[in-house]
């Protein structure tokens, strides 16, 4: 198991770079303690992949440092790095059984038969293997073979770090969940370093302890699923996470006051500074209520979810979603909200105004 620190990262896949697009990683600096469970979190095209395949030697970035334990890996080859990488796809021999498939690895390192089928016996209990062992990998569904690439990364006890590719694309749904709960599970019990890519927030959320989240390039916030809920830093990341999302409107700074909708907003963060090009409010549609004074809006449309209604409003300052139990009796027609001032944020230019 290793400490990974990634220092000033930037990568293109062109020759020569003019402007901030022409990147697919920009000045990426982070640590990643021994032992840890983290998710490299956004859309596709972010650059999560290239992370992942310049922190396992598959790709050398442009400028930066890798290092393992404070040393410096960036021209290590992946063999050289002991990492095991489990991809988005099954990456199986077919003709072999899942027993040899399991102890493949193992075998190349040469560890004796006992030490094998002790180390292949305890994985495949864990990934629900066991009845399968003898039997060949090519009968298997795509699940099944996904839990053979992802016993084939975790067999190894001399990894550095294990590093998913977005593992469960191929799973159906309904064993999403199970798989993504037996990871966790597995990481609580061989505490090795783990970095899981992923653009399902879900994944992310219940799988690490600290979730990277990337937009266009760069780490716009890392930290735990609470934070990132409760404070996003950046307006991509209340955006992104949450079903709905953030509600991110457009404000004024007058004075030192939040202005939207014609109304002063009591926020959670002060806005002391105007210098910026666009202001905007964050307020997640959990923290909004039906009051009898506040901001007027006109109700256009309620879905009901089951547990909760996703109610859609129309103010003078923008749409804004509301989610609310499915017990709460609506307004019909026109109606006035308030935002819990806690979780209401002041972005400047996309970024949250700190004190």
């Amino acid at each position: 198991m290793a400490k990974i620190t990634l220092k000033d990262l930037s990568h293109s896949y062109l020759e020569k770079q003019n402007n901030n697009a022409d990147w697919a990683l920009r000045e990426v600096n982070i640590d990643w303690k021994d032992g840890g469970a983290y998710a490299l979190l956004g859309p596709s095209g972010c650059g999560k992949t290239t992370l992942l395949n310049i922190v396992s030697g598959l790709l050398k970035p442009t400028k930066g440092k890798v290092l393992f334990d404070d040393k410096d890996i960036t021209t290590l080859n992946p063999v050289e790095r002991d990492i095991a990488q489990i991809f988005q796809f099954p990456v199986i021999y077919d003709t072999m059984t899942v027993y040899d498939n399991l102890a493949f690895p193992l075998k190349n390192r040469g560890l004796s038969d006992s030490e094998i089928a002790s180390k292949v016996k305890e994985i495949a209990e864990m990934l629900e293997l066991t009845s399968t062992l003898n039997n060949r990998a090519s009968g298997l569904t795509a699940d099944g073979k996904q839990k053979i690439s992802l016993g084939r990364g975790l067999v190894r006890s001399d990894v550095n770090v294990i590093m998913f590719d977005e593992p469960l694309t191929v799973i159906d749904p309904h064993l999403k969940w199970i798989l993504r709960s037996k990871l966790k599970e597995l990481h609580q019990k061989i505490n090795r370093t783990m970095i899981y890519v992923t653009h399902d927030q879900t994944e992310a959320l219940t799988f690490a302890d600290q979730v990277v989240v990337m937009h266009e390039g760069q780490i716009v916030q890392t930290g735990t699923p609470v934070e990132l809920f409760e404070k996003p830093k950046h307006t991509f990341v209340g955006h992104f996470i949450g079903s709905p999302g953030m509600n991110i409107l457009p404000c004024e700074i007058k004075n030192g006051e939040v202005i939207f909708s014609g109304q002063k907003i009591s926020s959670h963060n002060t806005a002391n500074k105007s210098n910026f090009n666009k202001t905007q409010l964050g307020i997640r549609p959990e923290f909004i209520n039906f009051s009898n004074n506040g901001i007027p809006v006109k109700i256009k449309r309620v879905s009901n979810t089951g547990r909760h209604k996703i109610i859609d409003t129309e103010s003078s300052g923008g749409n804004i979603k509301i989610l609310s139990n499915s017990s709460t009796e609506i307004p019909s027609g026109s109606a006035h909200i308030t935002f819990n001032q806690k979780y209401t944020y002041v972005y400047g230019d996309n970024w949250i105004i700190e004190q």
